[in-house]
């Protein structure tokens, strides 16, 4: 475990990893990992940007619509664009010819395999190569690619997770070509790869990915928004569709750290360490200056992500020392979770590059701030626009009401599900504890929406809060417009100006689980608004505007509970959070039950998303999924404290008693305080171990669900408590033999 890297076989200042032992620093792993990092110098090539200018390289890599336009026969070309904007029905007889002109684009570029990309129910990205070249039956081969090869692979079905669905002996499954995803290169220093963005499905016909739902779902709520539209009399029948725009946050730490952390390299966060001197309570990292190492580093992530059409817009230090932020603007929901995976993948590649390593866990370090992956969230079409936008006098905006009041009774009413759809191992460690959001799904909507709301509560609204200019008194700092409303980063589901922004999902999830619950519980708030106005106007325009005030006033009556725009830290929010009836799943093992709910199951039925056969599967699989990742984090707990944290407390506790031993037979009076705290750390560190080794010596239960609250309820209580001992033993035993980089070391130096 003892990697550290070496420097001097790169003239670019990149890291080539050897298994050099600890010879650079002739000590323990630490102490070479800190030498070698502290010595490193980059010096990443400089990026020519006059041989290619920035808006040259967007889209570079992708078989684009522009692209499309000049390869493509017209008719051919205006067949596609119908499927990829109005959600027409493919017509499969001209894959041979899509086939055939993305096959020679590529190898235009240089590739000479094809992958079909998925998106299987580990959250990863999975990826199957195949050769473009076929024998010709003379002693040669030719590039062949056909339209049936471009719709359909064929994976192995079993040897992801399924949740029952495939048993091993039952392999087959399918990968079917996404026409709404762009393809792209993929490029390598070897060579260039064609990849397929693809749904996953069983033989049998049933989702094994994370895409088919999505789309499912941005189908459903397509369908929903149309009859609501129809209402205000706009009948063009643009497709509706949901867009997202994901923040993803990240820790950078150098790959020489990384390497000496067996806890880094195996479960993705730190199972030890105590609190440095210094954290963020200084809040100097926020928005500071980005080191020049780390901005070398986002360049090059930026000039890659431009590439492959991924519309990257903002990058900056996070609140906590080593933290990150980039944020793409919106796209259609499905390229967005498609171009999210694509993201998370370049920034640890490029990572790597630059010798560090990137950190997706939601909280990689205890004790300071976690990474989210805030979903910002919308609706809208070529027509009308975005929906969710309320224009300068909301009050006035009845389309935009309807919306907005759709999402309020959509999150109210199933807001067990949004909990759910973001509980994961590493999660919990962000939710439900003081860090934002709590686990207690509320909605902000803002001072002026919370006003406008309220008034139609009360009968109807006549007036919406003025946005105003704000100024400074400093004659040469211009007047600023004014937001009606302050933001509020507490709230796990918050109202931001034209969008919610879904602030609970999990920096190291796949946004599709979101996307669908979102996409899904609004299409069925839709459907019953659509339905409630159908019935009241019968076909009348002139009764829509009553009709639309009774229902806007019953859903704030009975759903208003949902909206809190104070502070979700707050103990008094939690209390006043159980008199208003909502749920508080603080964890996993609370929140994913919530997935076999009647109520569940009859929602995603209903609109064609998942069978309660794929449902079930989701449950199966993530209980799984939890449950397997505690253990990995038990196995590692136990193997770092016996072999690596006892034997450095050992040691010291001898230097101790032997000094103590040879200055009493000089006749010296010796403090024994530091060695009898030592003795009863050691003696509490080893009963903690052997706790934590019965726990796991339990039979595992046939029952996931139960298995899950052991893991929550016995096995974390009893790793925390070897973590706690061990964090006190680093603040006592001498820096020389601590073996592990401690948070000072890997969060500060860059």
């Amino acid at each position: 475990m003892s990697q550290v890297i070496d420097q001097d076989k790169s003239s670019n200042g990149t890291y080539a990893a050897a298994n050099n032992g600890t010879k650079a620093a002739g000590g323990s792993p630490r102490s070479a990992a800190i030498a070698a990092v502290t010595s490193y110098k980059p010096s990443p090539p400089p990026m020519n940007f006059q041989e290619t200018p920035t808006g040259e390289l967007f889209n570079a890599n992708v078989f684009s619509k522009s692209v499309m336009k000049q390869r493509l026969p017209k008719p051919v070309f205006k067949a596609l664009l119908r499927t990829i904007e109005s959600g027409e029905k493919l017509d499969c007889s001209m894959a041979d010819v899509v086939a055939a002109a993305m096959k020679d684009w590529a190898i235009e570029k240089g590739a000479t395999h094809y992958a079909h990309v998925f998106y299987p129910l580990t959250g990863s990205t999975a990826e199957k190569h195949d050769s473009f070249l076929s024998p010709d039956g003379e002693g040669g081969a030719i590039a062949e690619f056909s339209g049936g090869q471009l719709i359909q692979g064929e994976p192995d079905g079993s040897s992801f997770p399924t949740g029952g669905i495939r048993v091993t002996f039952e392999a087959r499954g399918y990968t079917i070509w996404d026409v709404t995803s762009p393809a792209y290169i993929l490029e390598n220093a070897n060579g260039t790869t064609l990849c397929i963005p693809t749904a996953f499905v069983s033989w049998t016909g049933e989702a094994l990915d994370k895409k088919t739902p999505v789309l499912r779902s941005m189908q459903a709520l397509n369908i929903q928004a149309q009859r609501i539209l129809k209402l205000f009399g706009h009948t063009d029948g643009a497709l509706v569709s949901s867009t997202a725009g994901p923040e993803q946050e990240y820790f950078l730490v150098d790959r020489n750290f990384f390497f000496a952390r067996p806890d880094l390299l195996n479960a993705g966060r730190t199972l030890f360490g105590a609190s440095p001197p210094k954290g963020q309570e200084f809040d100097d990292h926020y928005f500071g200056a980005i080191p020049d190492r780390v901005l070398a580093f986002m360049l090059e992530v930026e000039r890659e992500l431009f590439k492959l059409g991924i519309p990257v817009k903002t990058r900056h230090n996070e609140v906590a020392p080593g933290q990150y932020e980039i944020a793409p603007m919106f796209e259609f929901a499905n390229i967005a979770t498609d171009h999210q995976q694509l993201m998370m993948t370049t920034l640890k590649r490029t990572a790597e590059k630059h010798g560090m390593a990137c950190l997706i866990h939601e909280k990689p370090f205890a004790g300071v701030n976690g990474s989210g992956k805030h979903v910002n969230w919308s609706m809208g079409s070529a027509s009308q626009g975005n929906l969710l936008d309320p224009g300068d006098t909301p009050h006035e905006n009845a389309q935009f009401l309807l919306f907005c009041a759709a999402v309020i009774r959509a999150v109210h009413k199933h807001q067990g599900l949004l909990r759910a759809v973001v509980a994961s191992a590493s999660n919990d460690h962000r939710l439900g504890a003081n860090e934002a959001p709590p686990a207690i799904i509320s909605i902000f909507l803002g001072d002026q929406l919370t006003d406008v709301f309220e008034q139609i509560r009360a009968g109807g609204a006549n007036s919406s809060l003025p946005k105003g200019t704000l100024t400074v008194g400093v004659d040469v700092l211009p007047p600023l417009p004014k937001d009606a409303g302050d933001r509020n980063r507490t709230s796990p589901f918050a109202f931001t100006g034209n969008r919610f922004e879904f602030r609970a999902v999990g920096a190291n999830q796949s946004i599709a689980g979101p996307l669908v619950a979102m996409n899904t519980i609004v299409a069925e708030s839709l459907d019953y608004c659509a339905t409630r106005l159908e019935e009241a106007t019968a076909g009348d325009p002139e009764k829509l505007n009553a009709a639309l005030q009774t229902l806007l006033t019953e859903i704030m009556k009975e759903h208003g509970a949902i909206v809190f725009n104070g502070d979700g830290y707050s103990e008094a929010w939690h209390a006043e959070a159980e008199k208003r009836g909502l749920l508080n799943l603080k964890t996993t093992a609370d929140a994913l039950p919530i997935l076999q709910s009647e109520d569940v199951k009859e929602l995603f039925e209903k609109y064609s998303v998942l069978s309660e056969r794929e449902l079930s599967s989701r449950l199966d699989t993530y209980l799984e999924q939890y449950c397997m990742s505690i253990g990995v984090e038990v196995n590692l707990t136990l193997e770092m404290a016996k072999t690596m944290i006892f034997p450095a407390a050992i040691r010291y506790q001898n230097e101790l008693a032997s000094t103590c031993a040879n200055l009493k037979m000089l006749g010296y009076e010796f403090d024994t305080d530091t060695l009898d705290r030592m003795t009863g750390l050691v003696k509490s560190l080893q009963d903690g171990i052997a706790v934590l080794e019965k726990a796991i010596a339990e039979p595992e239960s046939e029952d996931l669900l139960a298995e899950a609250r052991n893991c929550c309820d016995v096995l974390l209580p009893a790793m925390n408590q070897v973590r706690a001992v061990a964090d006190e033993l680093e603040g006592i035993v001498a820096d020389d033999l601590w073996p592990l980089p401690t948070y000072q070391e890997m969060l500060f130096i860059k």
